[in-house]
């Protein structure tokens, strides 16, 4: 009954992005079913459906914070705008890297034609949208003062989508490279289902941890923590844990091994 009524409020307060996620997570369950079915593989034995599976789930969850975590601003239109832009946005995302993975080719990376760069550049463009409305969306909870909510919860929302944003344009350094491992071409044999290297340095071992303190600190801030201190000594050693794998991998070191 807790789930129920915990689905039935994520609907309540943005159903936009309650539908919109759980598409996503549908599409992640489709693709879980090719990947069984088609065991298309694209480099070093990695399935072509990996990557599009790991998309959904995550723009699944991050659909599903932000619809949560939006109710709590006074700023209703402007969330309104958001949602929007991040379901356009991330449509287009998820139908170049479905329509690149059912015909066994990279979406990220991949400039082998014209065509198949453009895809990446608008790809890059799309998420650069996503990333800057997702900064204005954190603007505008650090410049609210008034919360129905405790602080800690507060501050574990405005550091959370920080850090999310932080370490959404970090993931730039993998396209400046044109690869996400460091200290060898990408294809190295990984741990299962991240695919992280074990071998050489892995920029997206950062890139998740990052993106996903979205998740975290608003979780820590909300259940683990009872004062603003708490939090930001929290929010530090976390963020040093993350800038730590960072390190590893521009000095070419596997996270896990």
């Amino acid at each position: 009954m807790r789930l129920i009524s915990l689905i039935a409020e994520l609907r309540k307060r943005n159903s936009l992005l309650f539908y919109f996620g759980l598409l996503n997570l549908l599409g992640a369950v489709y693709c879980m079913v090719r990947y069984q079915q088609q065991p298309i593989v694209i480099v070093n034995g990695v399935n072509a459906w990996l990557k599009p599976i790991k998309f959904f789930l995550s723009i699944g969850i991050l659909s599903w914070t932000m619809g949560w975590l939006g109710h709590y601003l006074k700023a209703q239109k402007q969330m309104k705008i958001y949602s929007w832009v991040l379901v356009l946005t991330m449509t287009f995302e998820m139908i170049v890297i479905v329509w690149q993975a059912a015909n066994g080719r990279l979406s990220h990376f991949n400039i082998e034609t014209p065509l198949y760069g453009g895809l990446f550049m608008a790809m890059g463009v799309a998420i650069g949208v996503a990333t800057a409305w997702s900064a204005f969306i954190g603007f505008l909870f650090f410049q609210q003062r008034e919360f129905a909510i405790s602080e800690t919860y507060v501050w574990g929302i405005r550091l959370g989508i920080l850090f999310f944003v932080v370490f959404s344009i970090e993931g730039g350094m993998m396209v400046s490279r044109m690869q996400h491992s460091v200290g060898g071409p990408d294809g190295s044999p990984g741990i299962p289902l991240f695919n992280w290297s074990n071998f050489l340095g892995d920029l997206r071992v950062a890139h998740f941890f990052g993106i996903h303190s979205l998740q975290i600190l608003p979780l820590m801030g909300r259940y683990f923590t009872t004062t603003k201190k708490q939090m930001f000594i929290f929010a530090g050693v976390y963020l040093i844990l993350v800038l730590v794998y960072l390190g590893q991998a521009l000095m070419g070191i596997p996270a896990f091994y």
